[in-house]
């Protein structure tokens, strides 16, 4: 099953702020490898299939600093296509003598971690087989352990291309101000389901049975919202609906909950209880 279209809900496109444009250019493309779909003086949009968006990047006039303890982005996920994928950019970033941050096995799925260079944090992943996933009364079992060694023994010498064309963007983690507000957001009002919860520090939610579309934490930002300004970080990101009616029904659902819709031209936009702005989109 593809997690990744309708009926589900997901998330296909995420919009990042960024201090220096040139040199997350250099990044994304020269490191990661994904193509340039357009280009201008301030924005940037990359794609893994030459076709599809998939990342925009933008430096705004007097850009402020990060702030990590925050509402916002906590890591944007592109999920690759296979194993053999996953070990590819591990073995590339390693070559490039590129900072990760880490690697784990979460059972459904094995990732790695690193930062941009703006320090906005990005996961890259590679999913088991869902009917390897272990559930139990509706939530999935998602444990974190250490990555394995021999991951690497899936290449057999091949040359690094750039992330494959069936890269996606699998999920986003977003770091929230009030969990349980947030969670009441996502699911009573957008419609997802709740299927991981670790105490009051992290849910992660999702549609169809994936293990997860969104990830939504305090670790870092409890009590404090999305701050005001352009800061280096999440600008917004893209929530596609399976169809009209589906987004018809949550806009009057989040609109019920004191949330406001706001529409420029065909898009439609609206800012989740931390501040966090997404596209409602078809």
């Amino acid at each position: 099953m593809n997690f990744h279209e309708a009926p589900n809900m997901y998330v296909d496109q995420v919009n990042l702020f960024v201090r220096n444009l040139g040199r997350s250019k250099d990044f994304y493309s020269g490191i990661l490898g994904l193509s340039i779909l357009q280009e201008s003086k301030q924005v940037i949009t990359f794609s893994a299939n030459g076709t599809n968006p998939l990342l925009t990047i933008e430096q705004p006039e007097d850009v402020l600093p990060q702030i990590k303890q925050s509402a916002g982005l906590y890591h944007f996920a592109m999920l690759v296509p296979s194993r053999k994928d996953l070990a590819a950019v591990t073995a590339h970033l390693m070559k490039e003598d590129y900072p990760l941050v880490g690697g784990a096995d979460h059972a459904v799925s094995e990732a790695l971690y690193l930062e941009d260079p703006d320090g906005n944090g990005i996961e890259i992943y590679r999913d088991r087989p869902a009917d390897k996933w272990k559930w139990e009364n509706g939530k999935v079992f998602m444990p974190t352990e250490a990555m394995d060694e021999h991951l690497l023994d899936e290449l057999i010498g091949e040359p690094w291309t750039g992330l494959p064309k069936g890269t996606k963007m699998g999920h986003l983690h977003l770091q929230v101000a009030n969990l349980k507000e947030t969670e009441k957001f996502y699911v009573e009002g957008l419609g997802f389901n709740l299927v991981a919860a670790y105490g009051p520090y992290a849910d992660f939610i999702s549609t169809g049975g994936y293990h997860h579309h969104l990830g939504l934490n305090v670790w870092n930002s409890r009590g404090i919202p999305v701050q005001e300004g352009p800061h280096v970080g999440l600008n917004y990101y893209r929530l596609v609906f399976p169809g009209d009616q589906e987004r018809t029904n949550a806009i009057d659902r989040i609109t019920k909950l004191g949330t406001a819709v706001n529409s420029d031209g065909d898009r439609v936009f609206a800012k989740d209880p931390s501040g966090i702005k997404f596209e409602l989109a078809i």
